[in-house]
């Protein structure tokens, strides 16, 4: 049997209880729905997602929320961080997350609404995640950017590649390039990640229906829409939301 790894990985939603607390481990606040209001040693700042929040040992903090809510919570020693990036996440508790690390972040959410992690899982993502987010902040994506910024306000528009790259006056084969280089994806698999996100975010903030939301987000209907996220994460929007209750 593999040793236990020296760090905990959770989903938690909080609430209007402000319970000002201590741990002996530091802590990464990972944003997946909704807001989440956090002071840490004095510093408060609202957080969502595509940021984190770092939270040293012994550090005094609080987290709160008026709305649903749910945040991957990482509990970790900190001899396990890498002493430069220990040195920053402690200047600067509060960071924007990389697209790689938002990525992985988002997946290993997924995941954990079917159950807790593995051994073996965490073995590999928490390495994986904290090597991220050591990583320098990305250059900025400045060709895509107005682009992506309107396919996250309207996921269910019917997106193709030869679309998006009319947008930004692109051939199709040039946007594929850029959106290899800029963000280690696909168009097509960057929007059907987009819409998953934007779902899994409704599911668990929003009691509308599942079939309503399989429209809003561009799929044909309910069927479609859970083909779709079985295949990338292993469960259903159902049981996402079903999760999301039970922890709430």
């Amino acid at each position: 049997m593999p040793p236990k790894p020296p760090f905990t990985l959770n989903l938690r939603s909080y609430g209007l209880a402000a319970d000002e607390h201590r741990h002996k481990h530091a802590q990464l606040v990972l944003p997946l729905a909704g807001r989440l209001l956090l002071d840490i040693g004095g510093r408060e700042r609202l957080l969502g997602q595509g940021q984190a929040a770092f939270v040293e040992t012994g550090m005094r903090h609080t987290q709160v929320s008026r709305e649903r809510n749910q945040a991957l919570i990482l509990d970790l020693d900190a001899d396990q961080v890498p002493p430069p990036l220990l040195e920053r996440l402690a200047a600067q508790p509060y960071q924007s997350v990389a697209p790689a690390a938002w990525r992985l972040i988002d997946y290993m959410g997924l995941v954990l609404q079917g159950g807790p992690a593995t051994t073996g899982q965490l073995q590999h993502w928490v390495p994986l995640l904290l090597d991220q987010l050591g990583q320098r902040a990305p250059r900025a994506v400045s060709r895509l950017g107005a682009l992506l910024a309107r396919v996250q306000a309207e996921p269910g528009a019917p997106w193709t590649a030869e679309r998006m790259a009319q947008e930004v006056h692109l051939s199709a084969s040039r946007l594929h390039a850029l959106f290899r280089s800029e963000l280690g994806s696909t168009p097509a698999a960057w929007l059907q990640q987009q819409r998953l996100e934007r779902v899994r975010a409704w599911l668990v903030g929003t009691d509308r229906p599942i079939a309503e939301l399989a429209l809003a987000a561009g799929y044909a209907d309910q069927n479609a829409l859970t083909r779709a996220m079985r295949r990338a994460t292993g469960s259903t929007p159902a049981a996402i939301r079903r999760a999301a209750r039970d922890a709430a």
